[in-house]
């Protein structure tokens, strides 16, 4: 061998001793800053673990981003030679570290290993740890320049490391032996059926029928118990109730509660004992249904002639709108409510003014004709321009028409004004028909129940628009005591001038009109004079007394 070659062994050698002086350093550098102390004078140092007050070792709670293998704690399951043969190294094996550590340094580690540890119970899912085990050791912190050199002196030693780690921290999970049972042969039900009973098939068999028959009998007590319901909703009166008209666009009839309803014994008991009894009286009868009054055959014959607008025109608003006005109590109205109920009577706008008079109501309602048995409130209505008048009821019973509302009127001071009325009983009779011949071509002024007559003949020109002439549920009289020959072409060629058409007129003379009446059996009967009122009622027909003319001023 040349000398050469000898020469450059050499220095491969000294390099490589070099190499492994410099590796030694820093692995003495890593041990220093982990704590691992190695004793080369023939046993090997040991920093003692914290113990708590029962002598058992307190594991710290390691963080798992460590990725060393070194720094990672033994786990319980290793075998404890691994601990044992520690303390059995040869001392000559291993360097002296603590010759390199200085006095102040030992020093401080023997304090931080005399001060007692806080007692701290152990975990309950580890089992404690016996003193001569080995401590965990604290995890160092993240530095990837160290992690890089692991890496790359020894990847798979350090990749052995970090799988070792990840099985050791998991705990393995029991294995449990389920039952298996032998898989069962398929058969056919032709085949098991073999093995049950006859006796069960012949039970399930006869069970059948009487499963059906019972099937039966439910469905016909079902059929049964719809049918009665059904026959039972059809006596019911029908509970879809017409939408009302719009007030601006109806004719509104107001109507108090004293003239719809017969309150005779409750007028009786507020006169006589007083408001507080009237009221008590009320409530304790709100069940019990009030019996009909002068004005209810009248408003039942409005609505029948709603029901024919509704058949020929669906979307028609000129109708009939029936509105309960009354001074009566709200307390109170809960009985008007279910006796309009029960009759079947479509009022759908009550006004209870608890003792306050109602006539400042009426023109807010747009009322057209105002129905009372208050003859005061009638007095107050019409001065303020409403028209109205005071409900009587017939003495006897009569029987009326209920396909057809059937409307009579007095002439002066009713339909006309009264200024005839001024010159008969100022300068009788005969100065009274030569005014009337002097101005027959002068119409005559209106009264307060010309409007009501106008709304009566628009509504029947509907009919007539549909062919309805002879089957109009509208029928209007003309009932005064004027003589025809004298006096009466002056009335009808006023109502021609006004464009209204009237369908029977009745020139009397002065007769009396209660036999007439009976004839006509009208629903309501208008009149200014009370005489021919009360002879009108005598023979059952419902009166209407309108206070207005001269001739209340001369009753007054």
């Amino acid at each position: 061998m040349s000398q050469t070659s000898l020469k450059q062994k050499k220095k491969n050698e000294t390099g490589s001793r070099n190499s492994k002086d410099s590796l030694d350093t820093e692995k003495r550098k890593d041990s220093e800053k982990s704590g691992v102390r190695l004793s080369t004078q023939g046993s090997q140092e040991l920093s003692l673990p914290k113990t708590d007050s029962r002598g058992y070792v307190v594991r710290n709670q390691w963080s798992r981003t460590s990725r060393s293998p070194s720094t990672r704690a033994p786990s319980v399951e290793e075998p404890r030679s691994k601990n044992t043969s520690l303390k059995q190294l040869p001392s000559s094996s291993t360097t002296s570290r603590t010759s390199s550590t200085s006095p102040s340094q030992q020093e401080s580690l023997k304090q931080l290993s005399e001060e007692p540890s806080p007692p701290t119970p152990p975990l309950p899912s580890t089992p404690p740890m016996p003193l001569d085990s080995h401590p965990p050791t604290p995890p160092e912190p993240f530095s990837s320049s160290r992690r890089s050199t692991k890496m790359h002196e020894n990847p798979e030693a350090w990749a052995h490391g970090i799988v070792r780690e990840i099985r050791d921290s998991r705990e393995p999970m029991p294995q449990r032996d389920y039952p298996r049972t032998p898989p069962t042969e398929w058969k056919a039900y032709t085949q098991r059926r073999s093995t049950y009973s006859s006796q069960l098939d012949q039970d399930c068999l006869s069970e059948l029928p009487r499963q059906h028959h019972q099937r039966e009998e439910e469905e016909d007590e079902d059929e049964a118990y719809w049918a009665s319901v059904k026959t039972l909703y059809e006596k019911i009166p029908s509970c879809s109730r017409p939408r009302p008209p719009k007030p601006k666009n109806a004719i509104t009839i107001a109507v108090s509660s004293r003239a719809l309803f017969n309150m005779v014994d409750g007028r009786k008991i507020y006169e006589e004992e007083g408001l507080e009894k009237y009221m008590e009286y009320q409530l304790n009868n709100e069940n019990v249904i009030l019996t009909p009054g002068p004005a209810f055959r009248f408003v039942k014959a409005l609505q029948h002639v709603n029901a024919r607008l509704r058949e020929l025109y669906p979307s028609e608003q000129d109708l009939f709108d029936i509105v309960l006005m009354t001074n009566n109590h709200a307390q109170v109205g809960v009985r008007l409510i279910n006796s309009v109920n029960h009759y079947g009577l479509l009022i759908d706008r009550f006004c209870l003014t608890g003792g306050k008079s109602p006539i400042g109501y009426l023109k807010a309602y747009l009322t057209n004709l105002y129905l009372s048995a208050d003859s005061e409130k009638v007095q107050e209505a019409i001065q303020e321009g409403i028209a109205s008048a005071t409900m009587f009821d017939g003495a006897k019973d009569m029987a009326y028409c209920d396909t057809q509302l059937r409307v009579a009127f007095d002439g002066d001071a009713v339909l006309f004004s009264d200024e005839s009325e001024h010159i008969a009983k100022e300068h009788g009779l005969d100065k009274f028909f030569q005014h009337e011949t002097l101005f027959e071509n002068k119409p005559l002024a209106q009264g307060p129940l010309k409007g009501f007559l106008e709304d009566l003949g628009r509504l029947q020109k509907k009919f007539y628009a549909k062919d309805e002439r002879l089957l109009c549920p509208i029928r209007t009289y003309l009932v005064t005591a004027r003589s025809a020959a004298s006096s009466g072409a002056r009335v009808l060629k006023t109502l021609r001038r006004w464009g209204l058409e009237i369908d029977e007129a009745l020139f009397l003379a002065g007769a009396p009109k209660g036999p007439i009446l009976v004839k006509i059996r009208p629903h309501i009967f208008f009149d200014d004079h009370m005489f021919h009122i009360e002879g009108a009622q005598k023979f059952g027909t419902i009166t209407a007394h309108v206070p207005y003319g001269i001739n209340q001023k001369m009753n007054n």
